[in-house]
């Protein structure tokens, strides 16, 4: 019998956050891998404590355990375009490739890489309006609610990420601002990343928006982030100000496949639970294809609809904010959350971490249609 032990640790939301004890994933039995595949798929982002010896090697095999078939990481090569809004954040371990370095400072040798320079996205890069610069270390906003996935060509939705706190600055905490009218705020730890579940979004839609989900899909963007990359986001992170600022389409990189341009369901189902999660990456939609065959391509009302179907999830008390500690190693349901980095970094904060996703064997598994809608 295993030993391993799960605490939830978000009483008001059991479905978001749990802590593993007692697991060894240096040496996982099959046994304890399927009690926490369990784990993660009903509370949907676990951690587990004191994981510092843990080698890329080993992350590595642990993310891919949860899907032996997938090899690539997540983004493939898209990472590399010099124009994606992603490329200037990572850093990929020479040896162990899957694995990206992520974080805030300057770190003179890690895994293989010397002299690297981290650049914690910031809100300033990315938003259409901006915190005071005087405000900066006070105040912090939700970067960009994502997916992790490159919604392009033959890339699936990674099924897990996995993320590693190596090195964490400490002893300071944020007030998060909304800044969309509301007056919403939350109290953060210093570079937490913020997780919202994809379940509480659909279960707390109306019956007339269940049945739209559950019968619509999304038409992503050609080479999404680099079709972004000359827009803005809304201040709450959570999609783009419509501008027209997008790269025209002739000018991305080009389309090699039409069959590359994803088209996803917008409600996906956990495999162990069988819930559904309203699961959209805002920042990169581009169409919606309805029912009847019709298809909404108005981008500034494709991005309307989104941000009110998902905008509610996002209310202060359903954020789980992740307090890192050194050695914490998080694992999330990429096909059940959405998250966010959170946060400002003075230039001395150096942050280290390490992010491990792997493109998924097989697409999200949606809605069978007609389902009961309740």
């Amino acid at each position: 019998m295993s030993s391993v032990t799960i605490q939830p640790v978000n009483s008001s939301h059991p479905e978001l956050g749990a802590l593993v004890q007692n697991i060894d994933l240096a040496h996982l039995s099959e046994e304890d891998f399927q009690v926490l595949r369990n784990t993660l798929y009903t509370h949907n982002v676990v951690c587990i404590k004191s994981q510092g010896k843990l080698t890329p090697k080993n992350q590595a095999e642990l993310t891919r355990r949860f899907d032996p078939e997938a090899m690539t990481y997540g983004h493939g090569t898209t990472i590399d375009a010099k124009r994606s809004i992603l490329h200037p954040d990572l850093k990929t371990i020479p040896y162990q490739p899957e694995v990206q370095v992520i974080g805030n400072g300057f770190v003179p040798e890690y895994e293989g890489l010397t002299d690297i320079k981290l650049r914690h996205p910031h809100h300033r890069t990315f938003h259409k309006t901006v915190i005071p610069d005087e405000l900066d270390l006070d105040y912090t906003r939700f970067y960009r609610w994502h997916i992790d996935a490159a919604l392009y060509g033959k890339l699936n939705p990674p099924l897990v990420t996995s993320l590693l706190a190596v090195k964490v600055p400490k002893n300071r905490r944020q007030t998060l601002l909304y800044d969309d009218g509301t007056g919403d705020t939350l109290d953060v730890p210093l570079g937490t990343t913020a997780f919202v579940s994809g379940y509480n979004m659909f279960d707390n839609l109306s019956l007339e928006q269940k049945e739209f989900v559950l019968t619509s899909k999304i038409e992503y963007a050609p080479h999404p982030y680099v079709w972004i990359s000359t827009t803005k986001s809304r201040p709450d992170g959570l999609g783009m100000v419509s501008e027209g600022k997008e790269v025209p389409l002739e000018d991305l990189p080009p389309i090699e496949r039409e069959s590359d341009i994803q088209i996803l369901p917008m409600v996906w189902r956990n495999p162990v639970t069988g819930r559904f999660a309203l699961q959209i990456h805002p920042s990169v939609v581009r169409k919606i294809h309805l029912k009847d065959g019709s298809v909404i391509d108005d981008l500034a009302k494709v991005r309307d609809i989104v941000h009110g179907l998902q905008r509610p999830g996002i209310a202060p008390k359903f954020v789980y904010a992740h307090d890192w500690e050194e050695g914490d190693l998080v694992l999330f349901n990429n096909h059940g959350v959405l998250h966010s980095v959170v946060g400002a970094f003075a230039e001395n904060e150096v942050r280290l971490f390490r992010q491990c996703n792997l493109a998924a064997s097989r697409p999200p598994c949606g809605p069978q249609y007609p389902e009961v809608v309740a």
